[in-house]
């Protein structure tokens, strides 16, 4: 492998990493209500796409404008594989060690949130209560809900990084 590839992957993985534990000790630390928030899920959607962006785009010019597709998913993927773990890892041990009351918080402000919008929508209130009993038993930071959760984001990450991929990709004009 490359080393400017695997070079930038880890570091921009570790910028993804960081990031996500910043923001989630920030919501954290500033109002636990903030995990329902859309305008925060939405803030935790743009920046890694545009550090992905940055990412890609930076690789290319290190390697004089020449990136085939493989190198550009590569150097994306990795770099999200290792800012995903990081931030699960951050996950697992915020609310399992260092508070495990928060979770519990987090669950009833979640099960409130989504109660209003299911009533909002006009749910039938069978519908809703089933919800709510679910969500009651679910603990969403268990391992397995993590690694479930790791395993997604993977899945969206590989999709998002073939996209960047072909955009960033060097055009077959030019021998690739």
């Amino acid at each position: 492998m490359n080393e400017i590839i695997k070079k930038n992957g880890i570091t921009f993985g570790i910028i993804l990493g960081l990031f996500s534990v910043l923001i989630t000790t920030a919501i954290y630390a500033i109002d636990l209500n903030l995990f329902t928030s859309w305008w925060i899920g939405g803030v935790a959607i743009v920046i890694p796409i545009i550090i992905g962006v940055v990412l890609v785009s930076k690789t290319k010019k290190q390697l004089n404008g020449i990136l085939v597709f493989k190198d550009a998913f590569t150097v994306y993927f990795i770099a999200a594989l290792i800012g995903s773990f990081i931030a699960k890892i951050y996950e697992y041990v915020l609310f399992n060690f260092i508070d495990p009351q928060a979770k519990e918080t987090i669950k009833e402000i979640t099960i409130k949130y989504t109660t209003e919008v299911m009533e909002k929508f006009g749910a039938p209130a069978s519908a809703v209560n089933e919800a709510m009993q679910k969500a009651a038993e679910t603990d969403n930071y268990s391992l397995s809900n993590i690694f479930f959760g790791f395993t997604l984001g993977l899945v969206f990450h590989a999709i998002f990084g073939l996209i960047l991929a072909a955009i960033f990709k060097s055009k077959s004009n030019e021998g690739l």
